[in-house]
């Protein structure tokens, strides 16, 4: 595994529940930056995997954007369990929600 995917691995692991991080934000954290499609390519191949809560990406205006349905219903209910409210345009407030890692 390559030293970002490690790094974005580990910063998905430590979103808190009730929490949401933006892709790039988590690719800024990782070290790239512009490395946000890579974190969204890393989510869809490796959330099984690792165990990550996938969930809790969204993107840059705190949108869920997966095309999916099924997928994107699910995320939705993911968040709402862990207390974070999901406008019906299917956005989260991220001043609210943000979490910023140390």
């Amino acid at each position: 595994m390559q030293a970002f995917t490690e790094r974005a691995v580990e910063i998905i692991k430590n979103i808190p529940e009730g929490k949401v991080m933006t892709y790039g934000q988590v690719a800024a954290f990782a070290g790239s930056p512009r490395g946000a499609r890579q974190v969204a390519r890393l989510l869809h191949s490796m959330s099984s995997k690792y165990g990550l809560p996938w969930h809790r990406v969204v993107n840059a205006a705190g949108q869920i954007v997966i095309s999916d349905e099924e997928s994107r219903f699910a995320q939705q209910a993911f968040l709402e369990e862990e207390g974070v409210e999901v406008k019906a345009s299917g956005k989260v407030d991220l001043r609210l929600y943000r979490f910023e890692p140390q």
